[in-house]
């Protein structure tokens, strides 16, 4: 009896995360293309221009340690804090 009271509550919970779902069409045209020849229709659909052959016009500061506003920069600093920390042994402070 109790495994039929567990298969009910599986069924259950099934049915009711497919009623919860949302449903979603997609456009046959909107479809990724997965062959060569969706591919090279995809392409050839509009011109190419020279924005489109290079997207990045500039040099990115993401990757230099020295800007303020970069990633990299905030991890120095954090890594820098870190290590000026008292010497510990197994997580407790070694006194000296």
């Amino acid at each position: 009896m109790k495994s039929l009271k567990a298969a009910a509550v599986v069924a259950g919970s099934v049915a009711l995360a497919g009623v919860a779902a949302p449903a979603f069409a997609y456009n046959a045209a909107d479809v990724t293309p997965t062959s060569v020849t969706g591919a090279v229709s995809q392409l050839t659909k509009s011109p190419i221009t020279l924005d489109d052959t290079m997207p990045l016009q500039h040099q990115s500061d993401a990757l230099d340690t020295e800007h303020k506003g970069s990633p990299l920069h905030t991890v120095k600093g954090a890594t820098g804090t870190v290590n000026q920390h008292a010497p510990l042994l197994g997580g407790l402070p070694l006194q000296s």
